[in-house]
């Protein structure tokens, strides 16, 4: 789950099947009760139609959390950090950095801060076709040390510059939970 929306949805549905969660966060979802087979069954049926899984192995357990802690960060807390991002990851999920660091590479291919820079990538996407925040309010926003890195990240990245991009209203953004 990666956004209020999924957080919603997901909820919903486990209500219809007559589950009640204690809490539905990102990426994860606490009941009162351990579920039957039968109920996780149900659960992971009636929420596939809405392209979520359930996921069961620690790692991509693990790697879930990481997303949404980071999706978090980006998208509802626009990348504000007093520490680094190995420090506030750790933090969350009470791991090692190295551990989850070496944990998400293998798994996704891609490393943690590759992985946070594409994210902050598509929310400055987002926030440029809102056309509501000037660049320099942006990079701001997202804790850019200036517009001039700002701009070079995003041209590394998409190939644009952001006032190109902003240009192309028709340009397509990824999905996050596509990234």
């Amino acid at each position: 789950m990666v956004c209020s929306r999924c957080k919603y949805v997901v909820k919903t549905e486990l209500e219809k099947l007559g589950l009640h969660p204690l809490a539905v966060e990102l990426g994860e979802v606490d009941f009162p009760k351990h579920l039957s087979q039968a109920e996780l069954d149900n659960i992971e049926d009636r929420l596939q139609r809405f392209g979520f899984e359930l996921i069961d192995d620690k790692r991509s357990l693990m790697i879930e959390k990481m997303k949404s802690v980071i999706i978090e960060l980006v998208h509802e807390l626009d990348a504000k950090l007093n520490i680094k991002l190995s420090e506030y990851l750790s933090n969350k999920l009470n791991h090692e950095y190295s551990l989850l660091s070496k944990l998400f590479s293998e798994v996704e291919d891609v490393t943690i801060e590759k992985y946070f820079i594409n994210q902050k990538i598509e929310r400055v996407k987002e926030l440029l076709i809102y056309d509501q925040l000037s660049l320099s309010e942006i990079a701001h926003k997202l804790n850019y040390s200036s517009v001039s890195y700002l701009s070079n990240q995003f041209k590394k990245i998409t190939g644009f510059s952001p006032s190109h991009y902003k240009n192309l209203r028709d340009q397509k953004r990824t999905q996050i939970d596509l990234i």
